[in-house]
């Protein structure tokens, strides 16, 4: 498989559970503001670095199941950038889809930008890589919020938020190619 197919199925196995979580609960992630957001995906990137340093795992979510749940937390903030205004507005199904490939296809263009420029290098980093990779960009984005959501140079929030996307489908893509036992 190439990266390009690599990437659509990470996507698709993501996408899936999202529009189910939406069937089941709405957009009741409406009410998230950033921060919010950003410590959900702390959490679930907390939990893969514990269990990364301690090599073991108590409880039975797994390493892509929470992969998976940064992916999906990444999309909802891109989404509540774009839908601040109304936090209680219930978004139908086919517009939370819509959204979710709208934000899904930004960040694939950006991975293939990206991986033309530096030769996939992902490839070759750890699991554990990935993992710090997305705490940082959680922590610029907190700067970036009591920055009053202003950079002097840097990117926004809505960049890093890309980035994480991103980096949990190169988690996951590892992970099936069987480069990270868990």
């Amino acid at each position: 498989m190439n990266t390009n197919d690599q990437y659509d199925t990470a996507i698709k196995t993501c996408e899936e559970i999202f529009l189910k979580k939406t069937q089941d609960y709405g957009t009741s992630w409406r009410v998230y503001r950033t921060i919010s957001v950003v410590d959900q995906i702390y959490i679930k990137a907390k939990r893969i670095r514990t269990i990364q340093e301690k090599g073991e795992q108590k409880i039975g979510d797994d390493m892509p199941s929470e992969f998976k749940g940064i992916l999906n937390y990444a999309i909802i903030g891109l989404i509540q950038l774009d839908k601040q205004k109304d936090e209680t507005e219930n978004l139908p199904l086919e517009e939370v889809a819509f959204l979710y490939e709208q934000k899904v296809a930004i960040a694939k263009k950006l991975m293939l930008d990206k991986n033309h420029d530096y030769g996939e290098a992902w490839r070759e980093m750890s699991q554990e890589s990935f993992t710090d990779l997305i705490l940082v960009k959680l922590l610029r984005i907190k700067q970036i919020l009591l920055n009053s959501g202003q950079t002097i140079i840097s990117e926004g929030i809505d960049a890093n938020y890309y980035d994480i996307i991103n980096y949990a489908v190169f988690g996951l893509i590892l992970i099936t190619e069987g480069k990270h036992s868990k």
